[in-house]
């Protein structure tokens, strides 16, 4: 059975050849495959290891199990679809609400463990029926609207959390990331997350040196005199050692509140097949219910354990965008080393250690592209918000789930934020639908701009013509949410971003 572990020497290894790609079949050196891999992993550092810190999850874990989820993808899709599965950021706004409602970490990852079972089963339902499924459920007006209330609902998370635990550092580490995301270039531009956080960190012990201890809120909640960046939990951290597991714990109120996300990781996963096939020049619109399928199944193992769930990652797409090379050696190099890391707990106490303030500055760029790219999948579809079928649910769900209103049914069960939100813009939408006048039903493009037509019906894996996708964002991966990403220029290197 191919399991897309066996690869051929691209031309004599070194460097290909001017205007040649390496093929995802083909690899280089062996040296020179584990520094791409390397590379990947920087790639990736900035949004995995802020999202498990924001999840209020143990981000030594978060990297192992984000390597033990690439290598899952890369078995499922037997090599054919060159991807990291890293962090998602879209649970960013779940894992808030759920905790403010008194829930544990075992009660996040619970929840997001049934988004995962939830996703794995969307998987094989598009390998059975093809993307037509998901397209008449789900419309770009459906899947923008959520996209964009996930996102903005974060925003007091920064506002009344990170912000004010150092306001002028947060405020540097925002003008400096704002300028590496726009200003930099090729793979820089990749990693400016990453960047902003070396910078918060220097920042941080700077005015420590200088001004002393801030008075201000600290970690805790509570207000006090403390230092910006407090390093001790680094010394008493071990090298090496395994990180901390939990089981999941499963809550109804919880489970309804982390569903929605499901929409934004299809979209997420919709657009990264495509962006790959794109560059590679091989179709690849039939592997779309597996790759679901497999992160499905690598966020519910990773849940299981304790960790975060994970998604396909813009950030790699645009390593491969900047070198050509589309290996899956590199990225098998790449799960090894986040394997290592996550053995390392002494790397995680300096994760842990990032100060407020620089998530504050971070925070602020982050949540508000993941709200954006919702407004980024309507541009990308042509959604007409002048046609009040578009305009009623969409407006109603984002100011419910950006505004925090709830339905109370009992006194133990209720709904509101995210979940409320999302169930408004679906049933507002099919409902209003079913009942509009003919002119105001006129089709909409089920397909984002750039995705393939799915004229040859449902696909699976080995047979029929694949069908097309929407929720891509960007010129690339829509990560979004996980990451509030924009999918690579792959003409011109543009920055990303991820969620």
């Amino acid at each position: 059975m191919n399991l897309g572990v066996r690869w051929t020497l691209h031309g004599d290894g070194r460097t290909p050849a001017p205007g040649a790609v390496v093929r995802p079949d083909e690899r280089l050196s062996w040296p020179r495959t584990a520094g791409l891999g390397a590379q990947h992993v920087v790639a990736m550092f900035g949004a995995s290891f802020v999202a498990p810190v924001l999840m209020g999850l143990d981000p030594n874990l978060a990297i192992m199990m984000s390597g033990v989820a690439t290598v899952i993808f890369l078995l499922a899709t037997r090599g054919t679809v060159p991807s990291y599965l890293g962090c998602s950021l879209s649970f960013v706004g779940v894992a808030a609400a759920i905790r403010a409602s008194g829930g544990t970490s075992a009660t996040v990852t619970g929840a997001v463990f049934v988004v995962g079972g939830v996703l794995f089963l969307a998987g094989l339902a598009v390998r059975k029926f093809g993307a037509r499924i998901i397209h008449a459920a789900m419309p770009p007006i459906v899947t923008g609207a959520v996209v964009m209330l996930i996102g903005f609902n974060l925003a007091p998370v920064t506002a009344a959390t990170y912000w004010p635990q150092d306001q002028w550092t947060a405020l540097l580490v925002m003008l400096f990331t704002g300028l590496a995301v726009v200003c930099l270039r090729g793979f820089w531009s990749r990693i400016a997350i990453f960047l902003g956080l070396i910078f918060g960190y220097a920042i941080s012990w700077i005015f420590d040196l200088v001004f002393g201890k801030i008075h201000s809120t600290g970690p805790g909640g509570e207000v006090t005199d403390h230092w910006r960046l407090d390093l001790s939990g680094v010394s008493q951290a071990d090298w090496v050692g395994l990180p901390s597991f939990h089981g999941p714990s499963f809550e109804w109120s919880a489970i309804l509140v982390a569903l929605p996300v499901v929409i934004a990781l299809i979209a997420e996963n919709a657009g990264h097949v495509k962006a790959v096939g794109e560059m590679t020049g091989d179709p690849l619109d039939d592997k779309l219910g597996t790759a679901i399928a497999a992160d499905g199944a690598a966020s519910m193992l990773s849940t299981a354990v304790g960790g975060p769930p994970n998604t396909t990652y813009s950030e790699n797409i645009g390593v491969m965008a900047a070198t050509r090379v589309y290996s899956t050696a590199a990225y098998w190099a790449a799960a090894g080393f986040a394997l290592l890391f996550g053995l390392c707990p002494k790397f995680g106490a300096v994760v842990a250690a990032i100060p407020g303030g620089v998530l504050g500055g971070i925070t602020v760029i982050l949540y508000g592209m993941i709200g954006l790219l919702g407004a980024q999948i309507w541009i990308n579809a042509k959604v007409d918000l002048r046609n009040p079928l578009n305009l009623v649910p969409a407006a109603a769900g984002i100011i419910i789930g950006v505004g925090g209103v709830k339905l109370t049914f009992t006194d133990t069960f209720e709904l509101g934020g995210i979940a409320l939100g999302t169930i408004v813009v679906i049933t507002g939408y099919h409902v209003l639908r079913a009942f509009a006048p003919a002119h105001l039903k006129r089709q909409e493009p089920l397909l984002d701009s750039g995705t393939s037509s799915y004229e040859g019906g449902p696909t699976d894996d080995t047979n029929g013509t694949a069908d097309g996708t929407g929720g891509r964002t960007g010129g690339g991966a829509g990560n979004g949410t996980d990451g509030g990403s924009r999918g690579p220029d792959t003409k011109n290197g543009g920055p990303t971003t991820r969620s």
